[in-house]
């Protein structure tokens, strides 16, 4: 398996397959942000709980407004919060605000900018009213019982303000999974450092924990290993010791002789799945079970690295979380023109135009070497050529993957 190129689809289907969902637990409304719901969320009260007004007023039986003109007399109050005990009788009205309980006995709301209060202290309508003008009737919005979050929601803004609507206090979600994350090279320095004449920056594991984090896992940040077997070796433990449900290794699985990421993965247990995929970039790209813990041997090039996290690691995520996987990829045209492609399939990083007739153009940027984040960073989606496909003009039809 080792010397075979895997189809890009056949690798997905082999890192998503067999994934059980984090195990459930139940966090405070205020800490859920961008969660996952483990089980549905009903309504616990019905909202609104009564018929209430609408607007600041007057609440009136409306046919005594249905004509005028009209002098009411006012026999009460009911500010938001607190519900006038009477009945509303013929000639009646009561004071009322946005929220109240409409008072037995009204059945319509008489805006206060529709309402003039006489020097006796009657008021006078100035419009008619018809019957249920300005309430908003009990259940309008939901009923207590309803289920209307379900299992695999991810709670945003949205869906937040909606379950403390529905009065849940606390939500039940799906664990984060736990992504330990080990980057390794002899070359590799901290941002920030002092780097002496033949380092670089290492920058893919910033890259990679925030796809984790932005996807809803956490990240484990192992640091940086040099290319040291026994060192190697102790890190993973501690990966291990960690509770990860997947390690990612950045660099060292190719084939050069200080690039035994692999090997002592395999002899520290892992049960390896599969190594490079036909396509680009990513080709050198790992797979493997150790214990319970999957574990993705990413390229060492960032922008290779990147690509690979959105392709395998997302994915395995939103399985752990629960998530049914989604094809993602849309319907574009070519803002340029593409060369024919070979054996591996290609992620072209390109530029992307929304135009208002629901059209999408994407345009190749002119660099596309695996090690240019600058080119990475402006793109604004991925061109995706097949295998063997043959060169395209510009206006041809694509699939594109837009870039978070």
């Amino acid at each position: 398996m080792a010397g075979d190129l895997l189809p890009v689809g056949d690798a997905i289907a082999r890192v998503t397959q067999d994934v059980e969902p984090t195990s459930a637990e139940t966090v405070p409304l205020g800490a859920a942000l961008n969660r996952v719901l483990a089980e549905p969320l009903a309504a616990r009260r019905t909202q609104p709980p009564f018929d209430v007004s609408a607007m600041d007023g007057y609440a009136v039986r409306a046919a005594d407004v249905a004509a005028l003109p009209v002098l009411l007399t006012q026999i009460g109050a009911a500010p938001a919060g607190h519900a006038f005990a009477g009945t509303v009788g013929p000639d009646q009205t009561v004071r009322i605000f946005t929220g109240a309980p409409v008072p037995d006995g009204a059945d319509a709301i008489l805006l206060q900018e529709d309402a003039v209060v006489e020097a006796d202290g009657r008021i006078r309508a100035t419009e008619t009213v018809r019957p249920r003008q300005h309430i908003r009737a009990k259940g309008l919005d939901f009923v207590e019982g309803d289920i209307l979050l379900p299992p695999g929601a991810r709670l945003g803004m949205r869906q937040l303000t909606l379950a403390a609507a529905l009065n849940h206090g606390a939500v039940p979600v799906r664990r984060r999974p736990r992504v330990a994350i080990i980057a390794t090279g002899d070359e590799l320095v901290s941002p920030g450092s002092e780097l002496g004449p033949h380092q670089i920056v290492a920058s893919n594991s910033f890259g990679i924990a925030a796809l984790v984090e932005l996807l809803g896992g956490t990240a484990i940040d192992l640091g940086i290993v040099p290319d040291d077997r026994a060192a190697l070796a102790d890190t993973i433990d501690r990966a291990m010791d960690s509770g990860a449900d997947i390690l990612v290794t950045l660099g060292g699985a190719s084939v050069g002789e200080h690039d035994f990421v692999r090997e002592v993965l395999v002899e520290r247990g892992m049960k390896l799945d599969f190594w490079k995929i036909a396509m680009r970039p990513g080709k050198p790209l790992m797979f493997g079970r150790l214990g319970p813990m999957r574990v993705l041997g990413l390229p060492g090039n960032p922008v290779s690295s990147l690509v690979c996290g959105l392709l395998f690691l997302k994915p395995l995520i939103q399985r752990l979380l629960g998530l049914p996987l989604v094809d993602e990829t849309e319907q574009a045209e070519l803002g340029g023109p593409v060369g024919a492609n070979d054996r591996r399939q290609d992620y072209v990083r390109a530029s992307l135009v929304d135009l208002p007739d629901g059209r999408h153009v994407a345009t190749p940027l002119p660099r596309q070497d695996s090690s240019m984040l600058s080119t990475f960073a402006q793109a604004l989606c991925l061109i995706i050529r097949p295998p063997f496909a043959p060169e395209a003009a510009k206006g041809a039809p694509c699939r594109i993957l837009r870039l978070p």
